[in-house]
């Protein structure tokens, strides 16, 4: 659910109606409240209570009938409800995979495809108005029905058809309480009615995932406003180059070969990068794009914080190095933590492979969507992570009237009217407005409409004469074949068949690594990748200007890189680089810095070189490591550093010994990301210009072309931060690891000098910047733990809510305690492989986490193992809401069953669905 929940919308329309609204939002609140408490069983109505929350749990015993079917299909749930289905058709094996995922999760299917579509105004009202809004700009669904229509095969297009009667099987004579109780609250607000499910709405979704791993727009819009305060220096001292001397990147060998203009593992790189990567014409200037970034906000990140801190982790070992002498492949993708959690767990079985029924997969899936998206079948196993390929430019355009300027004419926009049904309300009717560069996203919000307004250039920009309109150009407008890789995957049964599917998932752009049951290891990188005519888009480019823009086809597919049984018999990513700097094309300037996968890969290397063999426990265990590589490097100069103040120098003991793990236990782990915390906050936070700072936090600093000592309350202005938390910075990642390892030894830089605050003198160099973060985290700690130091510990400070994605994001405690779980205090953190991220400017709070964890046992599939975030069911009150999260959150694996006698011993429920 958007951060403008129902519980919180805002009032838009004539004054003269605001407080009416106000009032009406007030009661519907109530209602709302009242009808979640008697659903929760608190106070009077607990009849009313058990009878509705048992009218929507799915019935998973004894035989139903489903539409449609050509024979019957089997459902068969383990005790943790996590079904596995037996068909003897695809369409039957999907149409009873929709019938499923809509027994558990129609909700949140539901909830998904509004928003996908824009249509979230028609559930939740006027406060998602300007969500739906950009979401229409952008053209999700549209794209998603250009897909269906004119590029998915014949045979997808059957499967999405099997999935969508099954889910529509389900709802048929089903009231929305029947479905999930948060209809029931929803029904006392609006009368909203659920609708059929239709293909293009499980295709649509596969545009929100490529939205939330979309690569480096935020940096984009990043370094833009960065302009304000700081200078070009500046700003690159704060994206350093990525540390190929100390991070491996996936592949360190191979090219594009000159003979074969293909990708070659076994070809030598050439000693010259590609032409492509030169600085965009518009660095440096100040394009004042805060207001797209406040936009970007509020839009759903269904999968987590856009940024450097968002990625996975992904490993495959050779069966040379392991105790079984097959592949272990490990995956864990980095998500947001969301309740129910994003993935669900299922299997989807032929019963006899044929012509006819093609299917023996297990693994993860969206709900709303047919097929397995990670997972093994009998042949091969696979997984994600993100590449973090560049595959979105800003253009600043020059628009007048019904045109924009390029190339010194002006051409007329592409244009299309939207209609926006509002719950409760009157429709809003919204111009969508094209270049040859995208949408105009800047057309959504009045603020935006002074974008680039500041930018030095000559000639003056035409749009209402105040500034620059800003495009978006991106891979996934246009139609492309996702959605057949998706099934492609699914039947892959080699290396060559696996490259196949690959070539067809274009957007979002992932790392895929593979292994077989005859012992093969591989990776690919696939993806629809742009090609620049200009620029290396780290910064918005010209669109008025045919120099810019992208070439018409993308990178080639055989360009891409791949491996296939290197010989160091592993394979690790981890969002980092993908190739060095030698590779010809450009994927982009902003990778994951690499801390994640260079420890795995040591983790690897010291089992490998110690002579021992990789275990199937060995993996889950480098899946929980927490170690710290930023703790690493700044513990022993803290350690250093001479304290005067007891209370502080108490805190500074807790690091010595410190191995750098960040267990929930931990005081020397709580203290030390205190004081990274600060001294991030001191050195570059309180620098940033306010739109990267966290919303509402306010520092006098010094009035743009002033002069004089910062010091002077003359020259000094009141400036409050806008970002929100999870998305400002610094946000601590890997990249602010690089920054400071550049800086340690520049004892005497600029960013070490902070200006005097309260009774704080100011910095002047590197230890007395290290001491005042010291003495500013002791204090921090003492009002959020307690001035006793043997009472802290890093779980207290960094935990994890589960918050249900629609009626619990907002809105008053009890809704929300009937919806949401926790906390639980975890240990891991930032960069660490048990990545439970946070956001160093922001607090201490989870906000993405391991979304899942598997270990595939390749060949000896029923000794695979895996665990879900939450459970398998989106019911507030079922069993399987959180039954699996005490166990993620302790590293442990299910045991995962996908041979028939294997599921047949672990199966405690069977409903067979007939024709």
């Amino acid at each position: 659910m958007p951060a403008n929940s129902t519980a919180s919308s805002a009032s838009s329309g004539a004054p003269g109606a605001k407080t009416g609204r106000k009032k009406g939002r007030r009661a519907r609140l109530i209602v709302i409240v009242l009808v979640l408490a008697l659903v929760a069983g608190i106070g009077y109505g607990t009849f009313w209570s058990v009878s509705t929350v048992r009218a929507s749990y799915p019935q998973t015993t004894g035989s139903t009938k489903l539409d449609g079917l050509d024979g019957s299909v089997d459902v068969k749930r383990d005790s943790y409800g996590i079904p596995q289905l037996y068909a003897d058709s695809d369409a039957d094996l999907f149409r009873a995979q929709g019938f499923v995922q809509a027994q558990d999760r129609f909700w949140e299917m539901d909830v998904r495809r509004h928003m996908t579509a824009g249509r979230l105004s028609e559930m939740f009202g006027s406060g998602q108005v300007e969500t739906d809004s950009f979401l229409r700009t952008l053209g999700w669904r549209k794209v998603a029905q250009e897909e269906y229509d004119n590029v998915l095969s014949e045979d997808t297009k059957k499967n999405l058809q099997a999935y969508a009667d099954g889910v529509n099987a389900y709802l048929k004579g089903r009231d929305g309480k029947d479905i999930s109780v948060e209809y029931a609250a929803l029904g006392f607000t609006n009368d909203y009615k659920p609708t059929e499910w239709t293909p293009v709405d499980s295709v649509a979704w596969l545009k929100a995932m490529a939205w939330d791993l979309r690569g480096n727009m935020q940096d984009e819009i990043d370094r833009s406003l960065m302009t304000s305060r700081l200078d070009a220096k500046q700003i690159e001292d704060l994206y350093p180059a990525y540390p190929y001397e100390k991070h491996r990147p996936i592949v360190d060998q191979g090219a594009v070969s000159p003979v074969t203009g293909k990708f070659d593992p076994a070809a030598t790189p050439s000693d010259t990068t590609g032409s492509n990567t030169a600085q965009g014409a518009t660095e440096g200037l100040n394009t004042q794009l805060s207001a797209l970034s406040d936009t970007l906000d509020q839009i759903p990140a269904l999968l987590g914080p856009n940024g450097n801190g968002i990625g996975s982790n992904s490993w495959v070992v050779s069966g040379d190095y392991t105790t079984t002498g097959k592949p272990l492949l490990a995956n864990d993708p980095h998500l947001a933590p969301q309740l129910p959690s994003l993935w669900y767990q299922m299997g989807l079985h032929c019963r006899e492979i044929t012509a006819k029924c093609q299917y023996d997969t297990a693994g993860y899936t969206f709900s709303g969507m047919p097929g397995v998206i990670i997972g093994h079948n009998q042949d091969i196993a696979w997984g994600f992570t993100n590449l973090g390929a560049d595959v979105t430019d800003l253009f600043l355009e020059k628009v007048s009237g019904d045109g924009y300027l390029y190339d010194g004419k002006v051409k007329p926009f592409t244009t299309r009217e939207e209609t926006i049904k509002v719950a409760g309300g009157k429709d809003r009717k919204i111009t969508v407005r094209e270049t040859n560069n995208g949408p105009l996203v800047s057309d959504r919000s009045s603020e935006l409409e002074t974008v680039g307004q500041k930018a030095p250039v000559a000639n003056a920009a035409p749009d209402r004469a105040d500034g620059y309109a800003v495009a978006l150009k991106w891979t996934a407008l246009d139609p492309g074949k996702s959605m057949d890789a998706v099934f492609e995957l699914n039947r892959a049964k080699d290396f060559k068949t696996f490259q196949a599917a690959a070539a067809h998932f274009e957007v979002p752009s992932q790392n895929l690594i593979y292994a077989d049951t005859d012992g093969n290891i591989g990776y690919q990188a696939p993806g629809k990748i742009p090609v620049r005519l200009k620029g290396d888009g780290t910064m918005p480019s010209p669109g008025w200007s045919s120099k810019y823009g992208w070439e018409k086809d993308p990178i080639p597919f055989d360009e891409l890189p791949y491996e296939y049984n290197p010989k160091r018999g592993y394979i690790v990513t981890a969002n980092q680089a993908v190739v060095d700097e030698k590779y010809p094309h450009l994927l982009t300037k902003d990778w994951g810095y690499g801390s994640r996968s260079q420890r795995i890969d040591d983790l690897i290397q010291s089992k490998i070189k110690g002579g021992g063999k990789i275990s199937t426990e060995d993996m889950q265990k480098m899946q929980m490591d927490n170690t710290s590589e930023i703790a690493a490097l700044l513990v022993p100069e803290l350690m250093k550093i001479n304290v005067s103040d007891k209370s502080v120098r108490e805190a500074q003991k807790l690091l010595e010994g410190w191995d750098y793990t960040q267990e929930s236990d931990s005081a020397a782990a709580a203290y030390f990301n205190a004081v990274w915390r600060n001294i991030l906050k001191l050195a570059f936070g309180n620098k940033l210009p306010k739109e990267l700072r966290v919303k509402g936090e306010c520092l006098n600093v010094p009035r743009a072309g002033g002069s004089g000592p910062v010091d002077e309350q003359d020259r000094l202005v009141r400036e409050c931060g806008r970002r929100d938390a999870d998305s400002a910075q610094p946000d601590g990642g890997d990249r602010w690891y690089q920054v400071i390892a550049q800086l340690m030894d520049d004892r005497g830089s600029d960013w070490w000098k902070a200006p005097r605050s309260g009774r704080d003198e100011p910095t002047e160099n590197r230890d007395q910047l290290f001491a005042r973060a010291m003495e500013d985290a002791r204090w921090e700690l003492t009002a959020k733990l307690g001035k006793d130091i043997t009472t802290w510990s890093w779980g207290r400070l960094h935990q994890l809510t589960l918050k249900n994605q629609t009626l619990g994001t907002e809105g008053p405690g009890l809704l929300q305690r009937a919806l949401n779980r926790g906390p639980w205090n975890l240990g891991g953190g930032e960069a660490a492989v048990n990545a439970s991220g946070w956001n160093a400017a922001g607090g201490y709070e989870v906000v993405w986490v391991p979304s899942m964890r598997m270990v595939v046992n390749v060949g000896d599939w029923d000794k695979s193992r895996w665990i879900n975030l939450t459970g398998a069911s989106g019911h507030a009150f079922s069993a399987h809401y959180t039954d699996q999260t005490d166990k993620w959150v302790n590293g442990e694996l299910l045991d995962w069953s996908f041979g028939t006698n294997a599921v047949a011993k672990s199966t405690t429920d069977t409903l067979t669905l007939k024709p």
